[in-house]
């Protein structure tokens, strides 16, 4: 791998910040938080960097923006100017070499996002800013993530963790696959036209136009996530897609017994379908009773309980981080997504301040490779976990 082609780019710097938009001061996406010390040898950090640098590194789900520094009274400002600066010096010193970017989960127009009209903004403000700079390219394509590999740059592919936006309209998938989304979720929370999202108390499952949508996705090549679909809603996407299914982010509720995780029947179809689980990281989601105060160690549990339910092969990363207070986002957020309902039905926790050593975008694949490296994981099943399993499901389902 080269080195990395970023040259010092800023979000939306070809316009005059206080005159052609409101401006907000961005949260650092480097040096926020002290580095984490996972304790590595030399030998083991220098391990850590030939394996980042050798191998395709994919998140398969990430947030890379830089929340605002004030997130608990400016967030939803913020959100409805729709510029939301992406953490590119971060990315750049991360180690990946893809990310799933999920957009559309801020609130453009509509009080709670999600909206058609708020996602074709978010997407075309997103884009708009990457064709302002040479480092970060828009990944349609396995092909767009080997090159940026190949190159120092970083591929991002565009997803929305719902598909509510589509309403009633399964050609809106047609359209959003042309606009370069390859990847979206069925159902986030609240249950929508295709079928029940996680926190509903009934799961009536997938719809007859949720049906018609997993057709219209295999048919397009786009990949089905179904990280925040109910448990049956999940089975049945599964059952009715022809395509390997995702569950991007989340993490085994055998470990941490709440909604926002999987049980190992959903966990194993998927599997079965040759698609992988990519652990979770956001606050007080992959907690684990062996670790209360999440951590990457706590997250590492739900990894390694993973891997021993369908094998190494089926299991990845899908962060969900920001650059930014994590937390202070919640605070404003979570009765929105529900984040909420799920996180408090389940078992206690320790309050942390940040998920320690899974924190943000620029630091976390370099942490779960070190972590690796440290508990004496072979090089090739650090390959596969930190991107060639994704990999191989997308040749498959794109």
């Amino acid at each position: 791998m080269p080195p990395t082609r970023y040259s010092g780019y800023q979000s939306f710097s070809y316009l005059q910040a206080g005159t052609d938009y409101d401006e907000f001061e961005p949260s650092p996406d480097i040096d926020r938080l002290p580095a984490y010390d996972l304790g590595l040898t030399d030998e083991e950090a220098a391990r850590t960097e030939r394996l980042l640098a050798e191998n395709v590194v994919v998140s398969l789900h990430d947030h890379p923006v830089k929340l605002p520094r004030h997130a608990r009274t400016e967030l939803l400002d913020w959100n409805r100017g729709a510029r939301l600066a992406y953490g590119y010096e971060g990315l750049s010193r991360s180690g990946l070499d893809a990310v799933f970017d999920n957009l559309g989960w801020g609130a453009c127009e509509s009080r709670n996002g999600w909206k058609w009209d708020d996602v074709i903004t978010d997407l075309g403000m997103r884009f708009c800013d990457f064709a302002h700079q040479d480092f970060v390219i828009r990944a349609e394509s396995v092909d767009d993530i080997r090159r940026a590999h190949a190159e120092g740059r970083l591929a991002v592919v565009a997803g929305l963790e719902g598909a509510a936006l589509i309403e009633n309209e399964i050609d809106r998938l047609d359209v959003l696959y042309g606009l370069g989304v390859r990847q979206i979720g069925v159902a986030y929370s609240d249950a929508n036209a295709l079928g029940s999202g996680l926190r509903e108390k009934g799961d009536g499952g997938l719809t007859g136009l949720g049906r018609k949508a997993v057709r219209r996705m295999n048919q397009l090549g786009m990949a089905i996530d179904v990280s925040h679909s109910g448990d049956r809603t999940a089975l049945e996407v599964i059952e009715a897609s022809e395509r390997p299914v995702l569950i991007t982010h989340a993490g085994a509720r055998a470990v941490w017994d709440t909604p926002r995780m999987k049980p190992d029947e959903v966990i194993r179809a998927c599997a079965e379908s040759g698609g992988v689980i990519g652990i979770e990281a956001a606050p007080y989601t992959t907690v684990s009773t062996e670790h209360r105060a999440h951590s990457i160690d706590s997250v590492m549990d739900h990894f390694r309980y993973c891997v021993d339910l369908v094998g190494i092969e089926h299991v990845a990363f899908g962060p969900d981080t920001f650059f930014g207070n994590h937390l202070d986002m919640h605070h404003v957020m979570s009765q929105k997504w529900g984040v909420e309902d799920t996180i408090r039905s389940g078992p206690e926790f320790e309050p942390v301040e940040a998920v320690a050593g899974l924190e943000n975008p620029g630091e976390c694949f370099r942490n779960i490779t070190g972590w690796l490296v440290k508990h004496g994981y072979p090089d090739d099943e650090i390959a596969a976990v930190i991107g060639g399993n994704v990999l191989r499901v997308l040749e498959r389902i794109w």
